[in-house]
């Protein structure tokens, strides 16, 4: 069961990376929660869909998978470029590099809910 839940993760992280939103429901419950936050399978490709517009050479790496099924934790590392303004902080355009530390609750093979805390420290640090 591990095995075939990291599967499906690292699905959905390729899913994301080569922005698939077509095939986002392969991976995402249409009841999906993000911090509290009831968003739908809708609204959580938005969130990924403005996510990417923002920062253009957004990439999902897993540094670290800790798999307890049904549960998945993560240690993902970005190394990007956000537009403008990001977290409050004037990046524009600046490369960064900075984690997110995210756990995940699947139901069906899918996820339901997300819990994501993103490393803004690390991102004020280098500027």
């Amino acid at each position: 069961m591990k095995a075939k839940l990291a599967s499906i993760y690292r699905g959905y992280l390729a899913c994301l990376n080569d922005q698939d939103w077509a095939r986002l429901g392969e991976f995402v419950h249409d009841k999906a929660i993000h911090n509290g936050k009831v968003l739908g399978l809708s609204g959580y490709r938005a969130m990924l869909e403005r996510d990417f517009e923002e920062i253009p050479d957004l990439h999902f790496s897993a540094e670290m998978l800790l798999c307890d099924p049904s549960f998945i934790g993560c240690r993902i590392v970005f190394q990007c470029s956000p537009k403008g303004t990001f977290f409050g902080l004037p990046i524009n355009g600046k490369r960064v590099t900075f984690s997110e530390h995210v756990f995940y609750k699947f139901h069906e093979d899918k996820i339901i809910e997300v819990w994501s805390v993103i490393d803004k420290a690390a991102i004020e640090a280098q500027l």
